[in-house]
């Protein structure tokens, strides 16, 4: 495998279908650490991941979201991973980088309204923050002063009330000139919460 993708796709009751561009995903330890739009493929497994995507949603006549994790091969194939038909940690940032977020597509899509655009504004990322965190930190909290104090880092908690080890708590958010420089920027952030 070179990489991990996914692409969201929205569906509604009148048949309208829109997709996300792909976001790159980084596991560890079998669960998301970070996320990044876009993702930096070529345009062709762009173009393909999103179509695959938009069939998939219309042939199942899904009303909602459906997210479509995807292996890119060292030669350009896609494999389907897996499939997700809810908002996805994956597309979290969508809130910052995308004209219309995931969760704002959810309730368009359930109410039958006009799909909003998906044209990404701004190249985003994400990371996950883990129970870990609190239970590692010596005062049981994370040192969100600090890591607040990277400008525009915003951190979005569950409301989760106890943490417990790869239980997801949360994430971190920032927006970038590039890709490369949102994911550097929330990686920076996530170090100064240790």
């Amino acid at each position: 495998m070179e990489v991990e993708i996914s692409v969201m796709a929205a569906r509604n009751a009148n048949g309208e279908v829109r997709t996300y561009p792909a976001a790159r995903n980084h596991h560890e330890n079998q669960i998301l650490a970070w996320s990044v739009l876009p993702a930096g493929v070529s345009d062709e497994i762009e173009v393909q991941a999103e179509s695959i995507a938009a069939k998939v949603i219309a042939d199942l006549k899904l009303e909602g979201l459906l997210c479509i994790e995807f292996f890119v091969t060292r030669t350009g194939e896609l494999l389907v991973n897996e499939m997700a038909p809810r908002p996805h940690n994956s597309y979290h940032q969508s809130e910052r980088g995308c004209v219309t977020s995931q969760f704002e597509q959810a309730v368009r899509a359930a109410l039958n309204l006009p799909l909003g655009e998906t044209k990404l504004i701004a190249p985003c990322a994400i990371m996950n923050l883990l129970g870990d965190l609190w239970l590692e930190a010596p005062n049981g909290q994370p040192n969100f002063v600090a890591a607040l104090g990277e400008p525009g880092v915003r951190l979005h908690l569950y409301e989760k009330h106890t943490p417990r080890a790869a239980r997801k708590m949360g994430h971190l958010s920032v927006v970038g000139k590039t890709s490369d420089e949102a994911l550097e920027r929330v990686k920076r952030a996530f170090e100064l919460l240790k």
